[in-house]
């Protein structure tokens, strides 16, 4: 090795500077590295600092405390303007997940190393997560510049910026970035998706269909075309989809797609058709017998599931475990309940085995009683923290629905002073203690909750409703179900609640207009209560018996929906 070697190794594998060869040889190094953009190396000998440092930084990662040798590893870079310093401080940075040492490290790192590619993914991510999507442009083109990964690194765009909220930006940056690529067919695709987010229809569609016309055959662009179609009509895009098969009848994932799409119009016959076009090409293929057998699942063509999903154990899927469960699920689905204890049990470990073995205490508890069920998950061992609270909850959920409320709260009130950083659990354990009376107990561990997730909406929603529905705090009420409305906008109960505190504050007409959008979601008993009661207050008493006889008749004996009938049937 001439004596002459820099800082700068450029071997790709290599994770650490050869501090070996350093200690071994003396090396003196030669001034300032030919690589290093901006700054000069202070240290380019061995130095006892460097060696302190560099060891103490090595003791630091072995010992798990990133966040010290990622700050020992930057501030070494800085010195050296090695890359691989710089490299080292921001893995460090990434493991202890810690931004403010990771960004800094990668930017860094992609200075001293211009032409690593993991360098310049690294900054351009961390830049995007950190909302520096201006400064991370020159880091994605250096990314797009390796014509070897550019088709890919354009596919990805748009999962790289999911979550910038400001899509219009996303969409301009994406449009820049393609523009020194008119012929590549993905850069117009990534183009179309980032319209699609900026809800700008016709650009996205002028940009799939040069996709498509610059890659003829493409798949992608054309099952988001469809789906578009689809979206404004579904016969169009249908048609679209038969169209496009007509040409390119090897098109696997539009085949997939036009059958799935008529899965949910209930056109079994010709889904299985198209299911069955698509087997003749794939038959002995374990994952296309699989995705088969779950869009069969999904539409609850249990046969039509059964049998593929089988054929796909028979031959050699890699996962079988996957499979045990889904066949369980028809099973069950089927109310064939001791065949889908068969396939539950199959499952021995993995990824499944917990919730094959919930799913098979449900079917024990029903057959055999709750404790038997609890008995059996109380036996499950190896389980980390987490899956021990996610048994416990679904303990107390068995105990409640065989109306063993005190049971169940017994239960969780011991796990939340075992697990009492598990925001589920105490969120768990607040309604129980609710259930029971006990509000103080409630509205402390709720409160808890919230600090240690904010963005949990079901418990701000909680919080919120237990105000409003005992008449108390409702401006705090309203803020708090405000909160989860924001955090959780489509959930139907939320809505619900917010109806709710209309109603206690007065507000009629918003109490109506929530009530009734979340009704149309979900024809729920207590949602059902509410509206009734609005309507009812509003003089509205046919309309609101009719609601109430026909959740009543969907929910015989349900206490909420008696008490609201005999509570208006006492106000005639």
């Amino acid at each position: 090795m001439p004596h002459t070697r820099r800082f700068n190794l450029k071997t790709p594998s290599l994770r650490r500077p050869r501090l070996a060869v350093w200690l071994g040889l003396g090396l003196a190094l030669m001034g300032s590295p030919a690589w290093s953009a901006s700054g000069t190396a202070t240290i380019t000998t061995p130095t006892a600092e460097f060696v302190y440092k560099y060891l103490l930084g090595e003791v630091a990662a072995q010992r798990g405390e990133f966040v010290l040798a990622g700050q020992l590893f930057l501030d070494l870079a800085k010195q050296t303007r090695d890359p691989l310093l710089a490299e080292r401080a921001t893995q460090a940075a990434t493991i202890a997940r810690t931004p403010q040492l990771a960004l800094p490290s990668a930017e860094l790192w992609s200075e001293l190393a211009p032409d690593s590619i993991p360098a310049a993914q690294t900054a351009s991510q961390l830049l995007i997560a950190n909302g520096n999507l201006e400064k991370a442009i020159p880091q994605i083109q250096k990314v797009l510049a390796n014509e070897n990964i550019r088709a890919n690194a354009f596919m990805e765009l748009n999962s790289l910026m999911v979550r910038i909220t400001d899509k219009t930006s996303v969409l301009k940056t994406i449009q820049q970035l393609a523009k020194p690529y008119p012929k590549l067919a993905e850069a117009h695709f990534a183009i179309s998706q980032a319209a699609y987010f900026a809800h700008d229809e016709s650009l996205m569609k002028a940009e799939l269909k040069e996709a498509s016309k610059l890659r003829p055959g493409w798949e992608p662009p054309a099952q988001i075309y469809g789906q578009v179609l689809m979206e404004k009509d579904v016969q169009k895009g249908l048609a679209y989809y038969r169209d496009f098969l007509k040409t390119y009848p090897e098109a696997d994932q539009i085949r997939l797609a036009l059958a799935r799409a008529l899965l949910m119009q209930k056109n079994t016959t010709e889904a299985k058709a198209e299911f069955t076009k698509l087997l003749e090409r794939h038959q002995n293929n374990p994952d296309m017998n699989v995705i088969v057998g779950l869009l069969a699942l999904d539409a609850k063509e249990y046969t039509f599931a059964d049998r593929y999903l089988e054929h796909a154990l028979e031959v050699g899927f890699k996962e079988p475990n996957k499979v045990y469960f889904n066949l369980g699920r028809s099973a069950l689905e089927q109310k064939d309940e001791s065949r889908a204890l068969q396939w539950f049990d199959k499952i021995t470990d993995g990824e499944q085995f917990l919730a094959a073995r919930m799913a098979a205490a449900g079917i024990i508890a029903r057959r055999d009683g709750v404790d038997a069920a609890i008995t059996m998950l109380d036996n499950v061992d190896g389980l980390t923290p987490e899956q021990q609270a996610l048994v416990i909850q679904n303990e107390a959920l068995m105990l409640s629905q065989a109306k063993r409320g005190d049971d169940a709260y017994t239960l969780l009130e011991k796990a939340a002073k075992t697990f009492p950083d598990n925001p589920e659990l105490q969120y768990d354990y607040a309604l129980s203690a609710e259930r029971k009376g006990k509000y103080d107990i409630m509205e402390e561990t709720l409160t808890r909750v919230i600090k240690m997730k904010p963005d949990f909406a079901a418990a701000y929603n909680a919080l919120g409703y237990s105000y409003a529905d005992r008449n108390i705090k409702l401006i705090e009420a309203k803020s708090l179900i405000e909160t989860a409305t924001k955090l959780s906008p489509e959930d139907h109960y939320i809505m619900d609640s917010l109806g709710w505190v209309y109603f206690r504050l007065g507000d009629l007409s918003r109490a109506n207009e929530e009530l009734r959008r979340a009704y149309a979601i979900q024809q729920d008993p207590e949602i059902a209560a509410h509206l009734a009661e609005v309507l009812w207050k509003q003089g509205q008493r046919e309309e609101a018996q009719r609601i109430l006889d026909q959740a009543l008749s969907a929910n015989p004996g349900n206490e909420i929906l008696v008490a609201v009938a005999q509570k208006l049937k006492s106000a005639l």
